[in-house]
């Protein structure tokens, strides 16, 4: 018997040969400034410090982020998302157009819009450097009422896939906005893919409010070790496998989600692909030393829906 393909076989990182199916995305857009700093580690800093370096602003933010990659895996694309209303937003929507997303945004009069600054120090050996994320307090995001996503219940319904992310359930408003999209979702007949971040949850819900949103799920992206710590689970050590999360996630959760558990040295590098009762496969990802980290959650998860949609 030939093995089934890994989603990182087919349809690949890069993108699909045929572009199929619609996919609407719920989440964050804003204004992110990024920078790696070529000659500075955060542990060495003892004093101010002036670095030059490669600096940009892009349009960004995970309902952005993850529209970049799908586009070249999706026919239609669109992301659902609560703005600010200033010099940023025409910014934010001419992007979106740029890279042939719909645009679905609900704009807050009079608010700025979310600012990020993200800062990679200068690796270790063949390492990826440490990531500092600094991120606007109470974006708009977080303010995505269940009326806005009610007004856009046909974009949800014309879609194959809906997909949410954990930085939803931050805030009891956006709560209830990614409650009522999966019901919306539900009833239309739309798959709920659902991404577990951010990768600390558990240090800042109980995981009473975050399961709810996990049985909601056709399909959950995680890290491994994210999930085994909110369910009070002992993380897998070594970048293992993690063999004992399964069963846990079965009397944790309802119904039969497949799960997508990355793990690996930086969590990143194989996915275990599970669902109630049965192991599907286990693979490698792509990712591995000399690898640009920024983005490659993203594009893993956009051929993985593709995947998935397609029947595995």
């Amino acid at each position: 018997m030939v093995p089934p393909r890994s989603p990182a076989e087919w349809p690949g990182l890069d993108g699909a040969a045929e572009r199929r199916f619609g996919l609407l995305v719920i989440g964050d857009a804003g204004i992110e400034v990024r920078a790696s700093l070529p000659d500075a580690r955060f542990t060495d800093l003892r004093a101010d410090r002036l670095c030059y370096a490669p600096a940009r602003a892009v349009v960004a933010g995970t309902a952005v982020n993850l529209a970049r990659c799908a586009v070249r895996h999706f026919r239609r694309v669109g992301v659902l998302a609560k703005v600010g209303h200033d010099a940023y937003t025409p910014v934010i929507r001419r992007e979106l157009r740029r890279i042939g997303a719909a645009d679905h945004l609900a704009v807050e009069e009079g608010a700025p819009n979310g600012v990020s600054v993200m800062l990679r120090d200068r690796p270790r050996g063949a390492g990826a450097g440490v990531r500092l994320l600094v991120v606007q307090d109470e974006p708009p995001g977080r303010r995505l009422t269940a009326a806005e996503v009610a007004a856009a219940a046909p974009a949800i319904a014309d879609a194959d896939v809906l997909v949410l992310d954990g930085y939803s359930v931050l805030s009891p408003v956006s709560r209830a906005a990614l409650e009522e999209a999966a019901r919306i979702a539900v009833a239309a007949g739309t798959r709920v893919a659902f991404d577990l971040v951010p990768h600390d949850i558990d240090a800042r819900l109980p995981a009473a409010d975050v399961l709810p949103a996990l049985a909601r799920a056709d399909l959950v992206f995680s890290e491994a070790h994210t999930l085994a710590r909110l369910l009070g689970q002992p993380p897998p050590s070594g970048g293992e496998a993690p063999r004992a999360l399964p069963a846990v996630l079965d009397g944790a959760v309802p119904g039969r989600p497949l799960w997508l558990l990355r793990y690996g040295p930086t969590s990143l590098e194989r996915v275990l692909a599970y669902r109630r009762g049965r192991l599907l496969m286990e693979y490698a990802t792509g990712y591995g030393n000399g690898v640009e980290r920024a983005g490659f959650g993203d594009r893993l998860a956009a051929g993985e829906l593709y995947w998935w949609l397609s029947g595995g």
